[in-house]
């Protein structure tokens, strides 16, 4: 089997990493556009990135409009804040919010068109020099060639792909995310946990997709609780912020399945952030795709030990889908009636959630064929 496994230009991980990247982050260009949110700016990590740039004379922007998942009309502001102060680069500090505007801010400055016309392309052209540096061990954004932005008028999350997109460096510093608060800690490692389980069962998987993604299933389930419980357990957030990175490069090279198909709509529509809706998402997803591929969820099962080497692969993968209930259970995941969402209300709109999940392609990764009403369906059991 030929593959293709494409990562950032330069990866630095291991706490105090910023340090090693300096000559790379200060290499960029002259002036910088920061790409961040109001609460990271506060943050110490942030200052010390602004300390490395001024220490080598390097210019900058500060651009705080992304206020929470980016939208198109937040992607335009940083355009043209990119292009009023004539930055020459673009360095993203933050969560998954910042990393993915970073990427579609330089995708539309190299196209010169509406985000929405991006939409279903592979992203090509001279993209701007990218550094995304992550503030959380989840997204896994700083890997992939992937952005998630939401259409403000149709209410849809648009999946934009090209491998311009990837960060030609990512800077994955694990004391950078140990401000994350316990919410933000479980539903990015959740995130982490689905781009793992999703790479390794897709369609597309490979023989190098399967390694990191195995082993970031690994590091998640023995390290996120650890995380979860205290935050300043440094091993705990050095395992998670690696997890991360292992699953950011599996979806990468072998795509997301149906969980990510499913859980856009839920954030464009009710507003859920995305590791979140993921975790809402997981056991029910997982439940439903088994039986496509039983020997494969087994491996799973049998390599965090949830099941014995004797047991089936049946036994085995259904031994893993308990454990993720219960590890979403450890990191208290709301249910969409706790979360506070309008039964009747997500109810009505199923229809559509499962039109656009099929349209963002990625279903169709899953193992298992699945169809429209099989995704209608699952989104009912999410209230029983």
């Amino acid at each position: 089997m030929s593959a293709v496994f494409s990562v950032p230009k330069k990866l630095f991980t291991g706490s105090g990493c910023l340090s090693l990247a300096e000559n790379d982050l200060y290499s960029m260009g002259k002036k910088a556009l920061i790409v961040t949110g109001n609460h990271v700016v506060k943050l110490k990590c942030f200052s010390k990135v602004i300390e490395l740039l001024e220490s080598h004379g390097v210019s900058y922007t500060i651009f705080t409009g992304i206020t929470g998942e980016p939208t198109d009309k937040m992607i335009t502001a940083g355009v043209e804040v990119y292009t009023k102060e004539g930055c020459d680069h673009i360095i993203a500090v933050g969560g998954g919010s910042p990393l993915d505007s970073m990427k579609a801010i330089a995708a539309i400055l190299a196209n010169k068109c509406l985000v929405s016309e991006l939409m279903g392309k592979n992203i090509t052209g001279s993209m701007p020099p990218m550094a995304a540096i992550p503030t959380t061990a989840g997204t896994g954004s700083e890997a992939t060639k992937f952005t998630v932005i939401t259409d403000s008028e149709k209410g849809v999350k648009m999946l934009l792909s090209g491998s311009s997109l990837i960060p030609d460096i990512a800077v994955v510093d694990p004391l950078f995310t140990v401000s994350s608060p316990k919410s933000v800690t479980a539903s990015t490692g959740l995130d982490a946990l689905t781009h793992a389980i999703e790479s390794y069962t897709s369609r597309k998987a490979q023989p190098l997709t399967n390694t990191v993604a195995l082993d970031a299933v690994r590091r998640i389930f023995r390290y996120l609780p650890a995380a979860y419980k205290d935050g300043t357990d440094v091993e705990a957030r050095e395992q998670m912020s690696i997890a991360a990175l292992e699953a950011g490069m599996a979806i990468n090279n072998a795509s997301v399945t149906l969980v990510h198909g499913m859980s856009r709509p839920i954030g464009a529509l009710f507003h859920v952030p995305h590791g979140l809706s993921n975790a809402m998402l997981l056991e029910k997803c997982i439940s439903f795709a088994i039986d496509g591929a039983y020997d494969k969820f087994a491996e799973l099962g049998r390599s965090i030990g949830a099941a014995s080497a004797e047991a089936t692969d049946k036994e085995s993968a259904e031994a893993f889908v308990k454990a993720i209930a219960e590890l979403c259970e450890i990191c208290e995941v709301p249910t969409l009636d706790s979360y506070g969402i309008d039964k009747e209300e997500f109810l009505s709109m199923t229809e559509k959630m499962a039109d656009d999940a099929i349209t963002s392609g990625s279903p169709a990764n899953t193992i298992k064929e699945i169809g429209r009403n099989d995704i209608i369906n699952i989104y009912h059991s999410l209230w029983k």
